[in-house]
């Protein structure tokens, strides 16, 4: 008996999120679409144009704005930034500096101290119990 293979299959919203690109930017085709698990790879190994200008200069999710301030998602939206921003928008913050990125930059600093000093608690943990 031969198994039949199904093609997965992802809406546009989970694609894009895989792709690191805001939705609402993406070509009408895409948005109305479905994305398989191949069209997907292939989006990734060789992206078309208007992938490659989305991911240039945006506009830009909230995770991959989060990551180019070096920031939470969290720390954006205390900052009421709730939308998208283009990659000029986000390098204006950074040139700008506010104060609450400042402080969100210390937050995060502090978070990924916190977690190295965990990490590195359980490893001696898990080195001790051996």
């Amino acid at each position: 008996m031969k198994s039949q293979q199904n093609t997965q299959t992802m809406k546009p919203a989970t694609a894009a999120k895989k792709l690191g690109v805001y939705l609402p930017a993406t070509p009408k085709e895409f948005q109305e679409g479905v994305v398989s698990r191949a069209e997907l790879d292939e989006l990734q190994a060789n992206p078309p144009e208007w992938l490659r200008e989305l991911r240039r200069t945006g506009p830009h999710p909230r995770p991959v704005i989060a990551a180019k301030l070096g920031v939470s998602n969290a720390g954006l939206l205390r900052a009421g930034i709730t939308g998208a921003l283009t990659t000029e928008e986000i390098e204006a913050l950074r040139q700008e500096m506010p104060e609450w990125l400042v402080k969100e930059r210390a937050t995060q600093a502090e978070v990924r101290k916190e977690a190295a000093r965990l990490k590195e608690r359980d490893a001696e943990r898990a080195q001790q119990a051996k």
